[in-house]
């Protein structure tokens, strides 16, 4: 089973780029049964969700 570092690193890889399967079977799971990092993981997309309100798109002219 995935320890709490891995899941965390894996939360914040999920940022930059797609999970493969198992990643988000392994990250689903721990993230289940862990509360710790069930609220890193709500924090991480908190965080995304804000920056992106506050940052402007490149595109954007």
């Amino acid at each position: 089973m995935m320890n709490c570092q891995q899941a965390t690193q894996l939360l914040s890889e999920k940022l930059d780029r797609p999970l493969d399967t198992k990643e988000k079977i392994s990250l689903g799971v721990h993230t289940t049964l862990c509360p710790p990092c069930r609220r890193f993981a709500q924090q991480m997309e908190e965080l995304r969700s804000i920056s992106k309100r506050y940052t402007k798109d490149p595109d954007d002219k």
